[in-house]
């Protein structure tokens, strides 16, 4: 299938053919009938991925800092990889559409094949024959509703917000400042509330539009001002939204001018909000913004998962308003279809861009892409299959990999690392179509596919590398495992006890199954390893993680999709102990902060005990309060007169005998690549995992009982402490 892509490194756009989307959990498959270009914010995204690397950074200071930060952290060159990924990752255009719904996922009420729906979100409703679209972000549409009037949905969403934002009122007059597409909507929609509307745009055509849209005034600079107050009997207007698009703080300024003593000013389109203070201050103002199409933006709880806030309390959520959008649509008291300047075929797309971008010379408002109606068009072909690099085919004929997932850190860290090591690519798979392909292309991987069953599915693949989201690990290796597959899976292993219980079951001990616990494979850690053993045991361990904060709504502190940061990461630091000591734990007991006000964060910084079958005793201080510009991680390993220390995996210094040496590394060396290199040779050459099984299961098993601990403040036993 086709679909509008950018490369935000150079800005290239292109009519993609990617593969079909999957119909997952908690949403739609859908056939796109019309989607809407919306001018502003599409323009303002394909300029900036047009700009040089110095204009990207000076337009998005707050990630040039991010970067810098994780430089100090992670060294130039791992950051450099994985500021390249982001760069590299292709970003689909477009968050307005309508279509028919080809398949409804796993938990989805209220929609079956073949309904007509309205569907909105950046990444999810974009220019494209089909589309995955989660269920909060789709609505039906009205039978007297066409396809075109339809795709407006996001853009009217947006309007109608940003109207019950500034709380209009039956008799009010409002401004309204900026009269592009999503101006125009919010002139219509104030009218429909019974409010007298002045608008202005410095191009006079676009004022021309509003009036014919119903505005009461339209126009320029003096006139816009004196209409204002003359209107008014020179009060000033009783709110102004502003839908203008431009860095230039006039709007704001503008705004504050013309309004009413505790006027109302609300920000809808992306302007500079430095607030003059006078005016602000002298009528006591109100100054609000409008979060885009409403309640339950950017919260994935409710975009992701699917779950609704209640009718009684958030009477107007982002999909309510998109129902109430259309609905007046279907009243006859929106009149979209005179905003349409342009319907262009979605073969000839990119003409949209030439328009809004200025290389054609024509006024446009509404650009409405027409999908083709062809009855072949359903199903597509499902993957896609590039063309294969010959001299990789002729490497070794095993592993023959399938790569499902594509998360940032595995474009990031774990592809390139994989590339360098040039094993035979089959197939890869992930969420975003768009990525799939391009990852396949430029990895040098033969088939971009839709799922990940169709990854299982092929006989040429022998081996699976997992790294999607947490809670997919633990089905993923189960169906890999029994289709008789060997797999390597990012941490963790899985989220629960019956998850474990599954994989123990499934696992045979005939294929090599792995678990991304890449330090133990770091050169420094070898080093360190091969020192202590030659002191007295049991061993003395002390790991300090500074770890930093994740936001609360982040995926990964959710407990059924991320399973928190102790299943999720400190994983890591329990394998690296077990790895060291060559024993297994017998004992676990871990305690979190006390924070006021019962804050979820206070499990984030931890203290762990772990026991040994063979006496030695590890603590892992897991802290995610500390500063970020400190090195995140610190080993001491004391073994009856040795002592190593290893810093942030850049430095180790042994000491004993009364003599002590450093190593330094140039960067860090955490161990990615070596962890590849011994998973591949054990498929290649049929030796056992790298890590025994036993091994990760124990490390699994420590993480779900440190959140026991934690609950009951008690020590929990593995096993009997045979040490004792």
């Amino acid at each position: 299938m086709k679909q509008i892509i950018q490369d935000y490194k150079t800005g290239l756009l292109q009519n993609a053919e990617v593969p079909f989307p999957e119909c997952r959990d908690g949403g739609l498959l859908i056939r796109t009938e019309r989607t809407l270009v919306s001018a502003g914010t599409e323009k303002m995204i394909v300029e900036l991925a047009k700009k040089s690397l110095l204009g990207k950074a000076l337009a998005r200071p707050d990630l040039v800092k991010q970067v810098l930060t994780k430089m100090k952290k992670e060294g130039l060159a791992s950051t450099l990889s994985k500021v390249k990924s982001k760069l590299e990752t292709p970003m689909p255009l477009g968050y307005s559409a309508a279509g028919v719904v080809l398949e409804v996922g796993r938990g989805v009420k209220g929609f079956l094949p073949g309904d007509r729906v309205a569907c909105a979100g950046m990444g999810y409703a974009s220019h494209s024959d089909a589309i995955w679209v989660p269920q909060n972000l789709c609505i039906p549409v009205p039978e007297a509703v066409t396809w075109e009037e339809a795709s407006f949905v996001t853009l009217g969403a947006i309007a109608m917000q940003g109207v019950r934002q500034a709380d209009s009122r039956l008799g009010e007059t409002v401004a309204v400042i900026g009269l592009g597409l999503l101006g125009q909507l919010t002139v219509q929609l104030l009218k429909a509330a019974g409010c007298r509307v002045i608008g202005t745009d410095i191009d006079p055509t676009k004022n021309a539009i509003a009036i014919k849209s119903g505005a009461d005034f339209a126009g320029e600079g003096g006139g816009f001002q004196r209409a204002c107050l003359e209107w008014t009997g020179g009060q000033g207007v009783d709110a102004v939204i502003i839908t203008a698009a431009t860095s230039s703080n006039a709007p704001v300024e503008l705004a504050g001018a013309i309004a009413r003593k505790k006027g109302r000013v609300v920000v809808v389109g992306s302007v500079g909000m430095e607030l003059p203070r006078k005016p602000y201050y002298e009528k006591e103002l109100e100054f609000r913004l409008s979060t885009s199409y409403g309640p339950g933006r950017y919260d994935p709880e409710y975009e992701e998962r699917g779950h609704d806030y209640p009718y009684a309390y958030v009477r107007w959520t982002e999909q309510r308003n998109m129902a109430s959008f259309l609905d007046l649509v279907e009243q006859k008291r929106m009149q979209v279809k005179e905003l349409i300047t342009h319907r262009i075929p979605f073969e000839n797309a990119l003409h949209a861009y030439d328009l809004i971008e200025g290389r054609v010379k024509e006024p446009y408002m509404g650009i409405v892409l027409e999908y083709p109606q062809t009855p072949d068009r359903y199903p597509f072909h499902m993957s896609l299959k590039l063309a294969a690099d010959e001299s990789q085919q002729k490497a070794a004929s095993a592993p023959i990999l399938g790569l499902i997932g594509a998360g940032n850190f595995a474009t990031g860290v774990l592809f390139p690392h994989l590339k360098r090591l040039n094993p035979r690519l089959r197939a890869i798979t992930t969420a975003t179509p768009a990525k799939a392909k391009t990852l396949a292309v430029k990895l040098g991987v033969e088939v971009a596919a839709s799922s990940a069953q169709e990854v299982l599915a092929d006989p040429e693949v022998n081996t699976v590398f997992i790294a999607t989201r947490h809670h997919q690990h633990a089905e993923q290796v189960v169906q890999s495992l029994s289709a008789g597959k060997h797999v390597f899976v990012e941490k963790p292993l899985c989220l629960n006890e019956a998850e474990l219980a599954r994989i123990v079951e499934t696992y045979d001990g005939q294929t090599v199954l792995m678990v991304g616990f890449n330090r133990r494979f770091s050169p420094l850690v070898a080093d360190l390893k091969r020192f202590v053993e030659g002191g007295r045991r049991p061993l003395m361990m002390q790991y300090r993680v500074n770890a930093g904060p994740i936001p609360q709504d982040s995926w990964i502190q959710h407990p059924e999709e991320g399973g928190g940061r102790i299943i999720g990461e400190v994983c890591h630091f329990v394998d690296l102990l077990i790895y060291l000591t060559g024993s297994l734990p017998v004992k676990v007991f871990a305690e979190t902060l006390s924070l006021p006000n019962a804050d979820p964060s206070a499990r984030d910084s931890l203290a762990v005990t772990l026991k040994f079958m063979d006496g030695s005793v590890g603590t892992i201080t897991y802290v995610a309060t500390g500063d970020p510009s400190f090195p995140k991680e610190y080993l001491e390993v004391f073994a009856g007169g040795k002592i190593g220390i290893l810093n942030d995996f850049r430095e180790l210094s042994l000491a004993g005998g009364g003599k002590v040496t450093r190593t330094k590394s140039s960067g860090q060396e955490k161990g990615f690549a070596q962890e590849l290199d011994a998973f591949l040779a054990a498929v290649r050459e049929k030796k056992s995992p790298p890590i025994p099984f036993e091994e990760l299961v124990a490390t699994t098993q420590v993480t779900f009982l440190i959140e026991e601990s934690i609950n009951r403040g008690l020590p929990i036993l593995l096993q009997g402490d045979q040490s004792e």
